[in-house]
């Protein structure tokens, strides 16, 4: 297992260096520069060529992508040219809420997705089949940004029981802190669920159909042992992809939720970077992301091996 994590971790560093190529010159497609948004109405070209030549914005591109893929092997993602901070540091200081909200809405959408996709394949073609069905369909086709908004006007605004935006951290409060949580990360893990719980149904009928469940059930193993004890942990296989995935898209995919609820995150720094045209801070965004996708994908694949032997194997 511990070769398979290193070959893994090795392949990765392509991946990461095809990802900085694209983001370093994709997001200089954004009309405009960084020089732009700084100047605002007072833009001149004679102060606009001194700040390009101060932040090295008139070198070729591909010396600006050198230099800048340099420092960061070393550790250094640069400043910030709006704000002139450390780029690293800004991310880091953001980071916790954005994986907060993530294990969150994962952690809501497997209490959901598992026991209601087991139980639907169990009870095949019944009334809770069909609405466990339906649910999970109106889950995967509802925007995560209405259903946000539609929670701020009827539970925050209407009801009261949760503030309508901003962030309380956990050392703060932990109720305060669950509370600004909990609508973002159900608005964002409602999708996540409804497709885990599609998931979990389909491969919960695909295994209880194979030979060896037949054969337990023909020499007297009781269904419940059956079901919990060796079905269920083949049938999370592929579920198990399904959660990987989506938690690799909610650490990225987080911009919108972020920016509805007021949330302090790594999403809604990635909008600011995006609105200022910081090109720093937006590639490091995103090399920062791209990153975590792949380590959780990793981490994916080692929980593989222990849900079925015969992966480590």
């Amino acid at each position: 297992m511990i070769q398979y994590v290193i070959k893994r971790l090795l392949i990765s560093i392509p991946v990461l260096f095809g990802i900085s190529i694209v983001a370093f010159f994709i997001v200089r497609l954004v009309p405009g520069d960084t020089v732009t948004a700084m100047l605002g109405n007072s833009y001149t070209p004679g102060q606009a060529e001194a700040l390009r030549a101060k932040y090295g914005l008139d070198e070729p591109l591909i010396q600006q992508y050198i230099l800048w893929l340099g420092n960061v092997i070393k550790g250094d993602f640069g400043y910030s040219q709006f704000t002139n901070t450390p780029v690293l540091q800004a991310i880091l200081a953001r980071l916790p809420i954005t994986i907060e909200l993530a294990i969150l809405s994962v952690v809501i959408a497997v209490i959901l997705a598992i026991p209601l996709g087991t139980i639907a394949a169990l009870r095949r073609n019944s009334k809770f089949d069909y609405s466990a069905s339906f649910f999970g369909m109106l889950g995967i086709s509802i925007p995560n940004f209405w259903l946000g908004t539609l929670m701020i006007l009827f539970l925050s605004l209407y009801a009261g029981w949760f503030p309508s935006g901003g962030f309380v951290g956990l050392y703060e409060s932990v109720w305060g802190n669950l509370k600004s949580m909990i609508l973002p990360a159900i608005a964002l893990g409602t999708a996540v669920g409804a497709v885990a719980m599609r998931m979990t149904r389909s491969s919960m009928l695909e295994v209880t159909n194979q030979e060896y469940i037949k054969m337990a059930r023909a020499k007297g193993v009781s269904s419940q042992r059956l079901i919990w004890k060796h079905a269920i942990k083949n049938a999370l296989i592929p579920v198990v992809t399904v959660l990987g995935i989506q938690t690799g898209y909610l650490l990225g995919g987080s911009v919108v939720i972020e920016q509805i609820f007021g949330l302090p995150g790594v999403g809604q720094l990635a909008l600011s970077a995006i609105t200022n045209r910081d090109y720093a801070l937006l590639q490091g965004t995103i090399l920062f992301i791209a990153s975590a996708f792949v380590i959780v994908n990793l981490i994916v694949d080692v929980i593989y091996g222990f849900l079925n032997p015969q992966i480590r194997y």
